[in-house]
C-alpha cells in the first residue's frame, strides 16, 4: 500500500448485514457496494460453487451506469478461484437464468431491479437456475467477506462473452407459440432491460402490433422509476394504452423478471388475476398438477386451481423460497402477489417476458377484452401492500392480532400472521426483513370491508 492510499476498513457482519439481503446482495453505489466488495463476493462466490463442481460462471449485467465495471470486478473474482467467466453484456434477469440453465452452470446477474439509479447489487443462482439465499449460500459468502476468502493456488480461470438474446428468445417462443388473433400490444419498458428483451421476444410475433414506450437502455430513468408496483409508474402506459386504442398493456420492471398488465381501457390487472389466467393454461396442458402461491395473493387463486383440477399450495414471500418449494413439489407454476411469475419449463426462475406471453396467448385465444376476460379471475377486493414504520415489529404485531380477536375465524404464522375472519376476509401482517416496517394486507369481499379492516389495523399498528 503507497502512502497515498487509504487503508480499507475491516469488514463486519453487521456493515455487510445493509447490503447482504435475505435474496441477493443490495445496496447504494459507492456506500455499501463497489469494486472491492463485488470482487471479493465473485471470489467466495466461486470458492462456494467449486466445491459444488462447477467449472465455470456466466455473468450478466443491466443498464445502470455502475453495472459494467461492479460485472467485470466480480468475473475477475471469479476467475481469481480457477472458475471461467463467461460475460453476457447487457442482459435481463430471466435471460441470465436461462443462460444459467441452459448452459448447466451457475450465474450472476448485476442489477438493482426496481430500485433507483444510485443502487446495485447481485441476484446469485445455482447451477440449473436455482437460488442462492441466506440459507443456501449468501451466509457463508458473508463468512468469507469478513474471514478471507480461501486462497486458490491453482490456475486463474478463463475469460470469454456469450450473446444469448437470440437463443433465451427463441426458447420463449417454443414454450409459448402465439397463433392467436392479431393484437396491438403498448409495452412500457422503463428504460429498463425489457428494452432490449422485447424487441427480441414480442417484436418479432407476427400476430402482434408493438407500440413500444421508454424503450431506451438508461439506467438513471429520465422517465420514471423501473418499479410498475408504484402506481405512479403505470400512469404513462395506461394513458398510452387508451391512446393507441391497443388491446393491452405490458410494464416491466429494470431487469424485466417482472410484467404488470394493464387493459384496453388503462386500467389495471392485479397480479393475483394474472396468476390465476397462467395457472388455468398449465393445467389446462397439466391436469392435476402443482401450482405454487404466496400467501399474499388473492384466495381467488387456489379457488381457481382447485376448480381447475390442480392442487394449490401455499408459501411465504420470497423467491429463494418460491424456487425451493417449486423443486420440492414438482409444480408447474407459482405466483406471487408482486408480479413475480415462476416457470418449471424456465428452471423454476421467475420471468417477466414469459408471464406476458402467456397472457398474450389467453387474450388473443378468444375474443373478450381484457377488461372482460379479467373479470372471471377478479373475485375479491384487495388493500395492496401498505407499510408501516414501527419501533417494535413483534409488539405491533400482537396488538393488530388481539385487536381482530372477537371476530377470527382462524390464524396461521407460516410468514408474518395470517388471521382468517369469520366474514371470509383475511389480513395478514408481516415485518420487514430488512428495514423497522411493518407491512399489511387486507382482502374481502367489498371494497368498503377492505377499507374498514385498514382502518382498524392501521390506528392499532400506527397507534
Amino acid at each position: 500500500m503507497t502512502s497515498s492510499e487509504t487503508p480499507r476498513k475491516p469488514r463486519t457482519r453487521e456493515s455487510l448485514a445493509s447490503v447482504v439481503k435475505a435474496y441477493d446482495v443490495r445496496g447504494v453505489v459507492g456506500d455499501g457496494i463497489d469494486a472491492d466488495l463485488v470482487r471479493d463476493a465473485g471470489a467466495a462466490f466461486a470458492h462456494l460453487m467449486r466445491g459444488e463442481g462447477a467449472s465455470a460462471v456466466v455473468i450478466g449485467h443491466d443498464m445502470r451506469p455502475s453495472s459494467p465495471d461492479l460485472a467485470a470486478a466480480f468475473a475477475e473474482g471469479v476467475r481469481s478461484q480457477g472458475l471461467d467467466s463467461t460475460t453476457l453484456g447487457l442482459t435481463s434477469t430471466d435471460e441470465l437464468y436461462f443462460a444459467s440453465g441452459s448452459l448447466d452452470c451457475p450465474g450472476a446477474m448485476f442489477t438493482a431491479s426496481h430500485n433507483p439509479a444510485k443502487y446495485n447489487g447481485i441476484k446469485m443462482c445455482r447451477s440449473g437456475a436455482r437460488p442462492v439465499g441466506q440459507e443456501t449460500g449468501l451466509a457463508e459468502i458473508v463468512d468469507m467477506l469478513v474471514d478471507g476468502v480461501p486462497a486458490y493456488d491453482g490456475a486463474e480461470g478463463s475469460a470469454s462473452e456469450k450473446d444469448v438474446l437470440d437463443d433465451y428468445a427463441t426458447y420463449l417462443k417454443q414454450l409459448v407459440p402465439l397463433d392467436i388473433r392479431p393484437l396491438t400490444v403498448t409495452v412500457d419498458a422503463g428504460n429498463g432491460m425489457g428494452g432490449l428483451s422485447a424487441p427480441a421476444v414480442l417484436g418479432t410475433e407476427p400476430a402482434l402490433t408493438v407500440d413500444p414506450l421508454y424503450f431506451e437502455l438508461d439506467g438513471t430513468f429520465p422517465n420514471h422509476e423501473a418499479n410498475p408496483l408504484d402506481p405512479k409508474n403505470l400512469v404513462d402506459l395506461q394513458k398510452y394504452t387508451v391512446e393507441k386504442k391497443a388491446d393491452i398493456g405490458i410494464a416491466f420492471d429494470g431487469d424485466a423478471d417482472r410484467c404488470f398488465i394493464v387493459d384496453e381501457l388503462g386500467e389495471a390487472v392485479s397480479p393475483s388475476a394474472i396468476c390465476g389466467i397462467i395457472a388455468e393454461r398449465y393445467l389446462d396442458q397439466n391436469p392435476g398438477a402443482t401450482i405454487i402461491h404466496n400467501l399474499i395473493t388473492s384466495k381467488a387463486v387456489p379457488e381457481l386451481i382447485r376448480e381447475k383440477g390442480g392442487r394449490p399450495v401455499r408459501t411465504r414471500v420470497g423467491h429463494s423460497f418460491i424456487k425451493a418449494r417449486m423443486a420440492e413439489e414438482h409444480a408447474v407454476f407459482g405466483g406471487e402477489h408482486s408480479a413475480h411469475y415462476y416457470f418449471s419449463d424456465l428452471f423454476n426462475a421467475d420471468s417477466g417476458m414469459l408471464a406476458a406471453l402467456h397472457v398474450l396467448a389467453t387474450l388473443g385465444g378468444q375474443d373478450l377484452p381484457l377488461s372482460e376476460l379479467k373479470k372471471a379471475y377478479s373475485r375479491y377486493e384487495a388493500s395492496g401492500e401498505i407499510n408501516s414504520q414501527v419501533a417494535d415489529q413483534a409488539d405491533r404485531t400482537r396488538a393488530v392480532v388481539e385487536a381482530f380477536a372477537a371476530e377470527t375465524d382462524s390464524t396461521d404464522d407460516l410468514d408474518g400472521v395470517t388471521v382468517e375472519l369469520t366474514d371470509g376476509s383475511w389480513f395478514n401482517v408481516r415485518a420487514s426483513n430488512t428495514e423497522p416496517l411493518l407491512r399489511l394486507n387486507v382482502e374481502a369481499k367489498t371494497h368498503e370491508r377492505v377499507q374498514e379492516i385498514v382502518d382498524k389495523a392501521l390506528a392499532v399498528i400506527r397507534g
